[in-house]
């Protein structure tokens, strides 16, 4: 998901420096952009643990107003408007290099509107930090679920106003799909405000999308210290810096990760999608695991306080359908015709992860691993999680330990 996000930053930056400069965008340059990107990520993750607070206001400001401001803004000062009948009822495929027709014509209009789906799906995956950060949050048994059910909510509402208002609002639609810039979203609010214009705007959302690879940086790393301290990952990374109170070892192990995923892009012209899809699909595996035990084990699924009821069965065979419905549609490729520079390289990502985890979990890791630490037992028992280490803490004063119950434990 860092990858993703940073990564699309990179190609927003180079593509808006074209607008008023000689400046020509290269996959190597934009591997240097998303370098840079990734360090300031790490340096403020590492030294900035306080001042993540007020950049978590900040960003939720800029999501909010912000993103609110820029739609209302296009909508405001376009010059003309499309209809309803253009915006719900237009069909461009827009998936074949010329002469090569789309995939529409190969396939069918389906498969395209099938591989669409990957930026909505991708969009909404936020809602995951609510879960990693949840040893960060008070009363994390109620709040994370919460806040997951909030997070899709928001997006859902925003994202939805946000791409209507710039679809209303294209001037050219064949100028726009064929922009010399490349970006549509920058075309058109070139077409509406100037290119002084487009620019200022564009920095808006490149400032937002910085936010988020910051945060996601900021959900990777907790989640990765937390997997070294349940045994997952070597004991190197469970560390927290006594001075930041961070994880810096995994911070700049996520920086490092998230960089190498992103090599391919050197040649190859589908990165983008391709990282967007290895995210949503890595994540959506990761929800999607525990979900289906707890369907097919129900008697061992304990229910926390925040839960769906009789519903809850229902809605996890759903989703567990769906998920395994677009696992299989972001690993199609996306352009017409597949070559080497268009090749969805997803599925060999994925399935080297996936060879990995369940290799490694059936040859050794089942004879050690013993479950992650319970951090919401943690609460009950008046640990402050809150704090970095304080887990740790816990248990090498043999308060907690990674299968202990709470009756145990008092």
């Amino acid at each position: 998901m860092t990858t993703g996000i940073t990564f699309g930053l990179a190609n927003l930056i180079s593509t808006t420096a074209t607008i008023i400069t000689s400046y020509t965008p290269t996959a190597g340059k934009t591997i240097g952009i998303y370098a840079a990107l990734l360090i300031s990520h790490g340096t403020v993750n590492t030294f900035g643990v306080r001042i993540l607070g007020y950049l978590n206001h900040s960003s939720i400001i800029l999501h909010s107003i912000g993103v609110s401001c820029f739609a209302i803004a296009i909508l405001a000062k376009a010059p003309t408007h499309q209809s309803a009948k253009f915006v719900f009822a237009t069909f461009y495929d827009g998936t074949g290099a010329d002469p090569a027709p789309g995939w529409s014509v190969r396939a069918s209009p389906a498969y395209v509107a099938a591989c669409g789906i990957l930026m909505s799906q991708y969009t909404i995956t936020g809602f995951d930090a609510s879960a990693h950060l949840s040893e960060e949050t008070r009363n994390a048994s109620w709040s994370a679920p919460v806040g997951v059910l909030t997070s899709i909510g928001v997006s859902s509402l925003f994202g939805f106003f946000l791409i209507l208002s710039l679809l209303f609002s294209i001037q050219d639609f064949q100028g726009t799909v064929s922009s010399k810039i490349g970006q549509p979203v920058v075309q058109i609010l070139i077409d509406i405000f100037g290119k002084n214009g487009a620019i200022a705007l564009m920095t808006l959302v490149m400032v937002c999308i910085w936010h988020c690879g910051l945060f996601s940086m900021t959900s990777n790393s907790r989640m990765m210290f937390g997997f070294s301290r349940d045994g997952g990952l070597p004991n190197f990374f469970n560390k927290v810096d006594a001075r930041f109170q961070s994880p810096v070892r995994t911070i700049w192990l996520a920086a490092s990760l998230s960089f190498l995923l992103a090599i391919p892009s050197l040649g190859s012209s589908v990165a983008f999608t391709a990282a967007t899809s290895i995210a949503t699909i890595g994540l959506y595996i990761s929800y999607g695991l525990p979900i289906l035990i707890g369907l097919i084990y129900p008697q061992n699924f304990k229910k926390g306080p925040f839960n769906l009821g009789a519903a809850s069965r229902g809605i996890a065979l759903v989703a567990v359908l769906w998920i395994c419905f677009i696992s299989i549609i972001f690993c199609l490729p996306t352009a017409n015709p597949v070559t080497s520079q268009t090749l969805n390289y997803t599925p060999v990502a994925v399935g080297i992860v996936a060879a990995w985890a369940f290799g490694s979990w059936f040859l050794w890791a089942r004879r050690w691993f013993t479950g992650p630490i319970k951090q919401i037992e943690a609460e009950r028992l008046g640990i402050d999680i809150e704090h970095p280490g304080a887990l740790e803490e816990a248990e090498a004063q043999g308060k907690l330990t990674g299968d202990v119950s709470v009756a145990d434990a008092k």
